[in-house]
C-alpha cells in the first residue's frame, strides 16, 4: 500500500511557526489552519519546530508534511461522527538540534507571522546558563528569544515585522508568561535595548485556552483506517469532535485569521478568565465529582460512568443544581456548554480510564470543586449534597482497597495512618473528616470553617460504609 505524499509541490506562503510537533497541535490546532485554508483563503502554511530536539522520531518530512486527523465522537445532536481529513497545511518541519541554521533562518521570511507552541506546562521555563551563540540553546524560550532578535535585527526593528505569540501551554497567563521568559533571555544576553522595545510595541503575546482530547495514534485501528483510506500514515491521529480555541487577544486578530465565516469554534475576547472558569467547574470539575463516585460504584471508564443511569444521573444533578449556579457566569452559556461536557464524555471511540483521572485527586479537588462548594454555601446558605458526597467518596476511595493511589508522599501517609486508626477505633469518621478538613497546605484555608460541612462528610461517608456507594446515592434522592 502507498504512504501518503504529496502529489503537487509545496505552495504555501510560512505564516506560522510551531514549537511543537506532537499530537495535540496537529489534532487541534493544524486541524484548524488547514480549515481555515479551505474555508477563507487564509492562505497559511505552517512549519513546525521540535522545541527540544533530540528525538530519533522521524520528521513530518517524509511524508512532505502531510497527516491525516481521525475526529471522531458524537455531534450537536448526539449522533456519532467519524472523519478523516488530510491536513496539508504543514509544510516542513526543522529539528534545531541538526538543523539550527535553518531554524534561524526562519526569523527572515518576510510573511512569517504568527508563532504557536505547546512546550508542556514545564516548557515555558528560564535558566541563567543557555548563551546567546548556543546552537541551539537548550529551553524553548532561549531558542524563541533568539530568533525573534534575529528577526528584530535582520528588518531593523520594523514595527510591520512584529509577530503575534499564541502559546497554548497549559499555565495561568500563558501569553505574558512566555514574554517574560523571552525578556529573562534578552536581559541575560545584554541584548540591544531596543528589541524589548520592540517586542512591546510589535509583538503581541496571547493567552489562550485549548480544549480538545487528542488520543493520539489509533493503535490497534491503524491497518483498518489505511484500508479506507488507501494509503498508510504513521503521523495518524485522533481527536474528539468537540474542541475549543479561546485567544485573548486584539480584536484586528480576527481579520488577520480570518475568522469571519470560518464556522469554527476559536473565540477571540478581552478576557479568557470566564472561559477558564466555565472550563474548570464544569468539565474539570465534572470529572473530579465524578470519578471517586463512580470507581466506588464499581465501573471503570468515564462512557461507562456517564451511561450508568444512577452514576450519570448523580453527574448531570451536580452539575444543573450545584456547580452551575455557583459559578458567575451567564446560566444559559454554562447549561450548553454542559451539555457539550456530557456528549464528549459519552464519546464512544475514547476509553477515558477513571483511574487515571484519579491521580493526584486531592489538588484537583480543591482547585475544581472547593471554590464552587463554597461559593454555593454563601449563595444557598446550605450544603451541596452531592459535592459533599463527592468529597466524601474521595477520602473513602484514599483508604486504598479500590484502586493504587498516586499522590504526594505525604497526603497518602495521611491516609493511610488515619484510616488504620479508623478501623482500630481510635479515630471516628468525624475526626477523619476534620482532620483532612484543616489541611490549609490542600485547602489553602480551614474547610472545618465552613458549617457542618465536616458533619456532613462524615455521615456520607458512614453512608458509603453502610450501604455502599450505589446506596449512598439512592439516599440523596
Amino acid at each position: 500500500m502507498q504512504t501518503l505524499r504529496r502529489s503537487v509541490p509545496y505552495a504555501l506562503p510560512i505564516k506560522f511557526l510551531q514549537f511543537g510537533q506532537g499530537n495535540f497541535l496537529r489534532g487541534f490546532f493544524d486541524w484548524q489552519i488547514d480549515l481555515l485554508n479551505e474555508r477563507t483563503g487564509l492562505n497559511a502554511g505552517v512549519v513546525v519546530v521540535r522545541p527540544r530536539g533530540g528525538s530519533g522520531s522521524p520528521l513530518l518530512d517524509v511524508q512532505d508534511g502531510l497527516f491525516t486527523t481521525v475526529v471522531r465522537g458524537l455531534d450537536e445532536h448526539g449522533a456519532p461522527v467519524s472523519e478523516y481529513r488530510t491536513i496539508a497545511c504543514v509544510q516542513r518541519e526543522i529539528n534545531p538540534a541538526t538543523m539550527y541554521g535553518d531554524y534561524l533562518a526562519l526569523a527572515q521570511l518576510p510573511e512569517l507571522r504568527f508563532i504557536v507552541s505547546n512546550t508542556t506546562e514545564a516548557g515555558i521555563a528560564t535558566n541563567d546558563t543557555d548563551a546567546f551563540d548556543d546552537a541551539p540553546p537548550s529551553t524553548f524560550p532561549a531558542k524563541l528569544a533568539r530568533l525573534l532578535f534575529d528577526r528584530y535585527t535582520c528588518f531593523n526593528g520594523s514595527l510591520e515585522k512584529g509577530l503575534v505569540l499564541l502559546p497554548c501551554e497549559l499555565i495561568e497567563n500563558n501569553g505574558p508568561a512566555l514574554k517574560a521568559a523571552v525578556l529573562h533571555f534578552a536581559h541575560l544576553w545584554q541584548l540591544d535595548a531596543g528589541f524589548a522595545a520592540w517586542l512591546d510595541s510589535a509583538c503581541v503575546f496571547c493567552s489562550t485556552l485549548v480544549d480538545r482530547i487528542v488520543t493520539g495514534f489509533p493503535d490497534g485501528e491503524a491497518d483498518a483506517i489505511a484500508a479506507d483510506l488507501g494509503y498508510t500514515d504513521q503521523f495518524l491521529v485522533a481527536a474528539e469532535y468537540y474542541y475549543l480555541f479561546v485567544i485573548e487577544g486584539p480584536a484586528w486578530l480576527a481579520d488577520e485569521l480570518k475568522l469571519a465565516g470560518a464556522d469554527l469554534n476559536i473565540r477571540l475576547v478581552d478576557d479568557i478568565a470566564p472561559y477558564k472558569k466555565r472550563k474548570v467547574g464544569i468539565l474539570n470539575g465534572g470529572h473530579t465529582a465524578l470519578v471517586p463516585v463512580a470507581l466506588l460504584a464499581g465501573l471503570e471508564t468515564v462512557g461507562e460512568a456517564v451511561n450508568d443511569e444512577q452514576v450519570g444521573g448523580f453527574l448531570f444533578d451536580t452539575l444543573a443544581q450545584e456547580i452551575i449556579p455557583a459559578l458567575p457566569l451567564p446560566q444559559d452559556e454554562l447549561r450548553q456548554f454542559a451539555r457539550d461536557v456530557l456528549l464528549r464524555f459519552r464519546n464512544p471511540y475514547i476509553q477515558h480510564r477513571l483511574a487515571s483521572i484519579a491521580l493526584n485527586s486531592w489538588s484537583k479537588f480543591a482547585a475544581r470543586i472547593a471554590p464552587q462548594l463554597l461559593r454555593y454555601v454563601e449563595l444557598q446558605g446550605q450544603l451541596p449534597q452531592r459535592l459533599v458526597l463527592a468529597l466524601a467518596a474521595t477520602m473513602r476511595l484514599y483508604r486504598g482497597d479500590v484502586m493504587a493511589l498516586a499522590d504526594d508522599g505525604a497526603t497518602l501517609a495521611w491516609f493511610k495512618a488515619a484510616w488504620q486508626d479508623v478501623d482500630a477505633g481510635d479515630l471516628s469518621l468525624a475526626q477523619l473528616a476534620q482532620g483532612w478538613l484543616a489541611n490549609d497546605k490542600v485547602w489553602g484555608r480551614d474547610m472545618n470553617a465552613v458549617p457542618g460541612l465536616a458533619q456532613a462528610v462524615a455521615g456520607a461517608l458512614a453512608r458509603i460504609d453502610a450501604m455502599g456507594m450505589r446506596g449512598a446515592l439512592q439516599a440523596l434522592q
